[in-house]
């Protein structure tokens, strides 16, 4: 049984994760803020455009949303208009924006009492991965839904990891993007370190990446900061989101974020 899939937010990231699934084949309902954004993608890749998430949750069977925040998740899915005001018992909706998991859980409650499933399977790996289908997806989910689901993860991501309940895979993706953003942090300190103490940038990349001080950063990062390329991967006010939302959870769970406890060795 051939199954729809509704995309709401077609962002730098969303954007790239709906064309992966219309090239592997899946039927598209989408809907964004912007409509012409959204009739631009139908046009190159071929979708259905709606005006609302309530058109979406009413024709969909499976529901994907990738906005900017919780509040914007609770408007779409749970809103007037949003995907529950009309979508079918037994729909199930699935998050992969970055919003913390108190939010999350309270989402998924709040779904669950009108008899639609919740997963939250946010993703990592930044826009070049969102467009060649390489993702990292981090899945909270019931392993029902989960398999439900895993062929539009699977069209998306390159690895696909079921991290634990509802709530876990925000979890994950919160400490994930609050280690990127201090790796991201260091680069750039560490580039303008070499540049001041006259230190050939080429060798500060060549050495750093072949030793402890590698990351995915270093490799992401460097070349753009060196040439003062500012295009946007992922966007600044998104990762400081969501480090407030990583200490916020630290804090909730007993300071832990804040003192860690002394590792066995270094």
């Amino acid at each position: 049984m051939a199954v729809t899939v509704g995309f709401i937010g077609l962002g730098i990231m969303g954007s790239r994760m709906a064309a992966n699934l219309r090239r592997a084949g899946f039927e598209l309902v989408v809907h964004t803020r912007t409509a012409e954004k959204a009739q631009r993608f139908a046009d190159e890749h071929g979708a259905t455009v709606v005006d609302s998430p309530a058109a979406v949750g009413e024709q969909c069977d499976v529901v994907i949303t990738m906005v900017v925040d919780a509040d914007q998740v609770r408007e779409v899915l749970l809103g007037e208009r949003g995907v529950a005001s009309t979508a079918a018992p037994g729909t199930l909706c699935v998050d992969c924006s970055t919003i913390g998991r108190a939010a999350t859980l309270e989402i998924a409650a709040r779904l669950r009492e009108r008899e639609i499933a919740f997963a939250d399977a946010p993703v990592t790996g930044s826009s070049p991965r969102a467009a060649d289908g390489t993702l990292t997806i981090m899945v909270g989910a019931d392993p029902g839904d989960l398999a439900r689901v895993r062929p539009q993860l699977e069209a998306r991501g390159a690895l696909i990891v079921h991290v634990g309940d509802v709530g876990q895979g925000q979890m994950l993706k919160l400490i994930n993007n609050a280690v990127a953003a201090v790796n991201a942090t260091v680069v750039g300190e560490a580039l303008l370190l070499a540049q001041a103490t006259d230190v050939p940038l080429d060798a500060v990349e060549q050495v750093l990446g072949s030793g402890s001080g590698g990351s995915a950063m270093l490799e992401l990062k460097a070349p753009a900061m060196r040439q003062h390329d500012f295009q946007p991967l992922f966007k600044l006010e998104h990762m400081l989101k969501d480090v407030r939302l990583c200490l916020d959870e630290g804090q909730a769970a007993g300071g832990h974020s804040a003192s860690p406890r002394r590792p066995a060795s270094c």
